[in-house]
């Protein structure tokens, strides 16, 4: 016969967090290099439908996708922002065709971020809360003080969230590095707001009356608002009349 373990012989290994874990230095090797690649382009266009059309199939080409757009138009500028996901092979050539078949680049920013650290570290962390996850739910087919069990279970939650959590991280990760992102903006500038459309004196001509009469209006519309006090002024002028006729008969 084998006698059941006391309460006091059960020994409840410690938390992941205080271990000692193992050290991310000597197997960053085993993990391929994680690199994420992003990039933010603004373009000046003639048509922004027929740049739109040309991202579009250049989309299909290189198995990008579209994520997000936004349309503004205003009375100086249409602008259509894009939010674009490509494969991280092809980056490259995605913006080098918006480079040289859209329009006038105006700004352009591409940067990377070497996240391979941080992704070992993370993967290392993981693989100790699985191991320990392990002895905790053996221990807990062996425990059967209820304290014990209560213990056990509340480390075991803990463990499966912070397990999540990094299966969570890494498969962000990953996504990141398969998918390169680029901000795509597009800006077509209204004639009418342009510097060469103001320089004729006829165009400020018709500006500047067209200017005038809505402040001619504006002005005739803010006096009927105060039509209360134009009827008000007269009956005011009226009462002081006979008042000040009164004052001079009781002088008499």
């Amino acid at each position: 016969m084998i006698s059941e373990k006391s309460e006091a012989e059960i020994a409840l290994p410690n938390p992941p967090n205080s271990i000692q874990e193992k050290e991310p230095s000597n197997d960053s090797q085993k993990i391929a290099q994680k690199i994420i690649k992003s990039g933010r382009i603004e373009i000046e266009v003639g048509d922004i439908n027929k740049a739109q059309k040309i991202i579009i199939d250049n989309l299909k080409k290189l198995n990008a996708y579209k994520q997000a757009e936004f349309f503004s138009n205003s009375e100086e500028q249409e602008m259509l922002k894009m939010t674009i996901r490509v494969p991280n092979e092809n980056f490259d050539n995605l913006l080098q065709s918006m480079d040289e078949g859209l329009g006038n680049v105006i700004s352009k920013n591409v940067g990377t971020d070497d996240v391979t650290e941080e992704y070992t570290d993370v993967s290392i962390r993981l693989e100790n809360k699985l191991t320990y996850l392990e002895k905790y739910r053996d221990l807990l087919k062996k425990s059967t003080n209820t304290k014990d069990i209560l213990e056990i279970q509340e480390n075991i939650r803990n463990l499966e969230e912070e397990i999540e959590s990094s299966k969570g991280r890494l498969k962000f990760i990953d996504d990141k590095v398969k998918y390169s992102t680029i901000e795509l903006t597009l800006i077509k500038n209204k004639p009418r707001n342009s510097v060469t459309s103001k320089i004729g004196f006829g165009s400020q001509f018709v500006d500047s009356v067209a200017e005038g009469w809505n402040n001619f209006v504006g002005f005739i519309l803010g006096l009927i608002s105060y039509w209360p006090f134009l009827l008000i002024i007269p009956i005011l002028i009226i009462l002081f009349r006979k008042w000040r006729n009164r004052k001079r008969k009781s002088k008499d």
